[in-house]
């Protein structure tokens, strides 16, 4: 076979590929185009549907609707009845204009705190008057130390109890009466002073720690950072105060 005859054959060969590929592309296109414009009627929620609620109270409710979604949009699990959901509750909160999806349905609903609790920690509220936690200062997220003030053999003392804690949570004001009364006489000062619950993450040892701490003495905070050095060290006593 001549030169001019492979190069005859190689040009039949390389125009019958590009019909081929055409051809694959063409229906390619067809079928990105009917998943555009090809809808199902899938089940979406037309009000919020909030955890523990029944899939069977949101459709009487009237939290409910049929709309068609494309076939490019459907998500995985997506519902077109109620059947398949019959008996369960939702799992998370379900927001307007979303699918039913199985994934978000159960037999129960496991609540969620709104307190962002480290993994292993657990969550405890001390109740501090303005002066004690650093005049207001501390917020979610603040690291501070916690300290101790109590009596010892019938001696004052001062100690840090817990060199680092993270703060999860500030809560709502009380009042508290500030000063004291000695066994003879009447309160010293009966002034009152606003007492705020601050939420601490915590291991079970420190909450022990500062639950013991509590009642049986008083509580304070210092607000710390990255370079604070706090260090367990020996009660301020009278003794000492001034050494």
């Amino acid at each position: 076979m001549d030169r001019r005859k492979l190069l005859v054959v190689a040009a039949a060969i390389v125009a019958a590929l590009g019909v081929v590929l055409v051809l694959i592309y063409a229906k390619g296109a067809d079928n990105r185009a009917q998943d555009k414009y090809d809808t199902v009627e899938v089940l979406t929620a037309t009000a919020q549907i909030n955890p523990g609620e029944s899939i069977d109270q949101a459709s009487t409710g009237g939290k409910l609707a049929l709309r068609p979604v494309t076939r490019g949009e459907l998500l995985a699990g997506y519902q077109t009845a109620t059947t398949a959901l019959a008996g369960q509750v939702a799992l998370a909160t379900i927001y307007p204009g979303e699918q039913i999806i199985a994934g978000k349905f159960g037999t129960s609903a496991v609540p969620v705190s709104a307190l962002p609790i480290p993994d292993g920690k657990t969550a405890i509220s001390i109740s501090l008057s303005d002066p004690a936690r650093v005049a207001g200062f501390v917020n979610p997220g603040s690291e501070i130390a916690v300290f101790m003030s109590g009596t010892a053999g019938g001696q004052p003392f001062t100690r840090l109890l817990l060199p680092k804690v993270t703060v999860i949570g500030v809560g709502a004001t009380a009042e508290t009466a500030a000063g004291g009364a000695s066994a003879d006489s009447a309160p010293a000062n009966t002034e009152q002073l606003p007492a705020t619950l601050i939420t601490l993450a915590v291991t079970q040892q420190e909450a022990q720690k500062i639950l013991f701490a509590q009642g049986n003495g008083q509580l304070a905070v210092s607000l710390t950072t990255g370079t604070t050095k706090v260090t367990p060290g020996p009660a301020t006593t009278l003794a000492n105060l001034f050494g």
